[in-house]
């Protein structure tokens, strides 16, 4: 696994922001969208894995880094042994906590030079996004999902039927939308974790009736407009294994 030298590492808020967010995605898929992977790259057969994030937002288990001390500050050791001795709901949970404190801390290691006004602008803008455990374990609110156009061209909502069937409506842009905005703002991408940005576009699948940003599960709004009832990632794969 590839270190960033010092020489190349984030130094201003934005730039340490990125880096975080980067990180933060690569995790938030890891045990959300690839969480079967994840789950059985961790054998406790083998030695200390670690659960890394990286800057262009992919994700690896792997052993640590071997010098002493650490480039950068090193996730919890051992990831992998309580994984069979645990409920797998609480195992992730526990990990999602451990890799939270990781992603602070190697921000804040970028951060150690940057003033205390700029250390706090770091934290409010880390501090906006859902915790790696917020988004694990569903504690957010993601159910008050937006019903309108976000100003995108194509962007689906669902309503019920009166028979109680969910069905997909794509809606083109309402011009009364803005007065729901403040209201949809804590909806929260199934895939990134992301805040609602009324500015991309975004999908709801028709099962689960989470919300997703267009980009994070590959639908674009031409494509919205022919699906007649949209099945996010994992309910797809839930449904192919029953």
């Amino acid at each position: 696994m590839e270190m960033p030298s010092i020489s190349s590492s984030p130094r201003t808020v934005e730039e340490i922001f990125k880096d975080y967010s980067g990180r933060r995605a690569g995790i938030v898929r890891a045990l959300t969208y690839d969480v079967d992977d994840f789950y059985s790259l961790c054998d406790p057969e083998k030695e200390n894995l670690c659960l890394y994030g990286h800057p262009n937002e992919t994700w690896e288990v792997t052993l640590p880094a071997e010098e002493v001390p650490p480039e950068l500050p090193e996730p919890a050791l051992g990831i992998n042994f309580a994984r069979d001795g645990m409920n797998r709901r609480d195992w992730l949970s526990l990990v999602a906590v451990h890799t939270d404190s990781w992603l602070l801390s190697v921000a804040f290691y970028f951060g150690a030079r940057l003033n205390r006004n700029d250390r706090k602008r770091l934290f409010s803008l880390i501090n906006d996004l859902p915790t790696i455990f917020e988004v694990v374990t569903e504690r957010k609110p993601i159910k008050d999902k937006p019903s309108v156009d976000s100003g995108s061209k194509s962007r689906i909502s669902t309503k019920r039927s009166s028979d109680g069937q969910v069905k997909s409506n794509p809606r083109l842009y309402d011009e009364g939308y803005g007065e729901d905005e403040d209201e949809h703002s804590e909806t929260l991408c199934g895939s990134c974790g992301g805040n609602y940005n009324a500015d991309e576009f975004w999908i709801g699948c028709d099962i689960c009736e989470r919300w997703y940003h267009g980009k994070c599960v590959k639908i674009t709004p031409a494509k919205a407009e022919n699906i007649k009832q949209y099945k996010c990632p994992s309910c797809s794969t839930k449904r192919g294994k029953q």
